[in-house]
């Protein structure tokens, strides 16, 4: 069926190589409506170089107050089917594994309360079900819950889903149990995840390993990331063969031919704080001086693993650029044993969150709030002692001072005891 409106400068983007969502925009637009005019407002805001949507405000499901994200073209008069064109967010199963019954379902439920244009997944991790109208919020949401069995995802001020990697369903370098972890804290924290009552979002992302596959480090405001406290495994026998040419390096990421392992080259001299030594023969890694990059790991998957003493790295205050431009999280908790039913950690949580809400300005993240008001202030208030760990070279960034108080003799002591020695 060939479309009423024409649309030069999107067929441009039909024109290349790759796939594109025009196309399958076009292909929905055969039986919804609103899809037709989805794409005539992106023909018109590639025209006028200006956007025609608009937050319009608050829309939700009975009892929920995130979930639902409002939106409104600022053109109704031209663009009728997509006056309202509100997306949802449906929290996704931890490892975003899903039977193909359930994906079926999900789509014919979609079809018929909304535009069937969804997007597997969005940075939050929801599956992101785009455009339907106020009416239909509702009785699609029921239909969700009770034949599909799936809950609304988090928006707004609030808890936002909670997302892993596959973990130990399918990763043998993962530490801990992602899934385990991110269903029991989407479980334990419904109410935040909800009702909206902080400064603003809040996100937990799970890694297995320090290769957090995920990017929590990057993108979350509480990353749980895999590790271990003992010594990486070594397999001396698989390092000479990888060293001979025996075994393919990096498990075939960078070509499938077997080749001659340049130890010192590629390994050695790439690890980060240089904790490793080879002598042609052995393998020497020293443990208190290893940083558990994967580095190593990755390049030697058969003859390196991680050790077994096994828990997370906690770390804090990643966001993409907001208010004060992107940040990467800064290590909290070096290591703690993530074993159910996660007390310690949901205790640091609970502590975290209040010092926040208290403490935070509209729209700022922890990771700002942190940066604001120091992270003496946020270690008080969650009770952790400071540790040179949590930071990257501790001489050269001493953002941790003693009060005078905590000092035997207090400060003025010390300088009156230097003055003297230097006049004399």
């Amino acid at each position: 069926m060939a479309l009423k409106r024409k649309t030069p400068l999107l067929d441009e983007l039909e024109s290349g190589p790759w796939p594109s969502f025009v196309s399958d925009i076009k292909r929905m637009a055969e039986k919804k409506p609103a899809c037709e005019d989805l794409l005539g407002v992106m023909e018109l805001s590639y025209e006028e170089k200006e956007g025609h949507w608009k937050h319009g405000g608050i829309v939700g499901v009975m009892g929920y107050g995130g979930g639902v994200i409002g939106r409104y073209c600022d053109r109704p008069d031209l663009f009728p089917e997509v006056a309202h064109f509100h997306t949802m967010r449906i929290n996704q199963p931890t490892g975003k594994y899903y039977t193909t019954e359930k994906l079926r379902t999900l789509c014919d439920i979609w079809e018929e309360f909304g535009s069937g244009m969804t997007n597997m997944h969005g940075s939050t991790g929801d599956i992101i079900l785009l455009g339907t109208t106020t009416d239909n919020l509702e009785p699609c949401f029921q239909a969700l819950a009770h034949e599909a069995d799936m809950d609304i995802g988090g928006s707004g001020s609030a808890l936002r889903s909670p997302s892993a990697c596959l973990g130990k369903s399918r990763c043998e370098w993962a530490c801990i149990d992602t899934q385990a972890i991110i269903n029991d804290l989407t479980q334990t924290f419904q109410d935040e995840l909800h009702r909206p009552a902080w400064p603003y979002k809040f996100k937990f992302k799970s890694s297995g390993c320090p290769n957090d596959c995920v990017a929590a480090v990057a993108r979350a405001d509480c990353s749980i990331v895999g590790t271990w406290r003992d010594d990486i495994r070594i397999d001396q026998e698989a390092v000479r063969a990888y060293a001979g040419g025996e075994l393919v390096p990096s498990g075939g990421a960078h070509g499938t031919e077997k080749r001659a392992l340049d130890i010192q080259k590629e390994v050695i001299d790439l690890c980060p704080t240089k904790c490793m030594e080879w002598d042609g023969k052995k393998l020497t890694i020293y443990t208190e001086n290893c940083v558990r990059c994967m580095h190593c790991i990755n390049v030697m998957p058969r003859a390196l693993w991680p050790g077994k003493d096994v828990g997370a790295t906690i770390l804090i205050g990643a966001k993409a650029p907001i208010l004060e431009g992107a940040q990467l999280s800064s290590v909290i908790i070096p290591f703690i044993k993530m074993e159910p039913p996660y007390d310690e950690f949901k205790e640091f949580v609970e502590k975290m969150w209040d010092w926040w809400d208290e403490n935070g300005r509209n729209r700022e993240r922890i990771g700002e709030l942190i940066q604001r008001l120091g992270m003496r202030q946020f270690l008080e208030a969650v009770e952790l002692e400071p540790d040179p760990r949590m930071i990257k070279m501790p001489r050269y960034n001493p953002y941790i001072f003693f009060k005078e108080e905590e000092v035997e003799g207090g400060w003025k002591r010390d300088v009156a005891s230097y003055r003297k020695r230097h006049q004399a």
